[in-house]
């Protein structure tokens, strides 16, 4: 893995603007502690675009983002902040380990394996993410749950509702607008840019 590229950075860090965007959103309320919101997807756009470096980048800058506008009201002390910001944000770009295959099968035409590898990935972006959430719900939001409910199980429900409810809306609205835009994959090169 080389380094990353100026127009990867660029992307990485619109993308990680939109993703904020998104998440200011009303999102959809399942329960009271459990919604349902799309704003993974520009930072997934990110890693089916430019792989998994670029991904984690992305996911870090929102999580700067959400912390510096205050979006993170949930903070309870440093190293929880850490792990349900930078951290697992930043786990989400384990969805641009998927970029060759999406690629390949969109450069062949094969819209139904670019459909599953487009799946597959965000789920495992997501996964990646809601493991910290899961581990931070157990840890230090255990004493929230129910008399009688272990912080186990707990932290399992609320953050495993939410990871396959967000899992399963990303990959759909991914999978309908790659299919529809699969340009979005390419990168755009600049013909008449000369090597230094």
């Amino acid at each position: 893995m080389g380094k990353l590229s100026l127009q990867a950075m660029i992307e990485a860090a619109i993308f990680a603007a939109f993703a904020l965007v998104l998440d200011l959103l009303p999102s959809i309320k399942v329960t009271s502690a459990i919604s349902l919101s799309f704003a993974m997807l520009p930072i997934f756009v990110v890693a089916f675009r430019w792989g998994f470096k670029a991904s984690v980048a992305s996911g870090f800058i929102w999580s700067l983002l959400q912390i510096v506008t205050g979006d993170a009201n949930d903070i309870l002390n440093p190293l929880q902040g850490i792990m349900e910001y930078p951290v697992a944000f930043s786990f989400i770009g384990f969805a641009g380990l998927f970029r060759p295959l999406v690629e390949r099968s969109c450069r062949h035409y094969k819209k139904g394996t670019m459909t599953f590898w487009i799946c597959l990935s965000v789920l495992t972006g997501s996964f990646a993410r809601y493991f910290w959430h899961f581990v931070a719900g157990v840890i230090f939001w255990g004493s929230y749950a129910p008399k009688g409910q272990s912080a186990f199980l707990y932290s399992l429900i609320m953050n495993g509702g939410t990871m396959i409810g967000n899992a399963i809306l990303c990959a759909a609205v991914a999978a309908i607008l790659l299919n529809a835009a699969p340009q979005l994959l390419t990168k755009y090169r600049n013909p008449h840019r000369h090597a230094a």
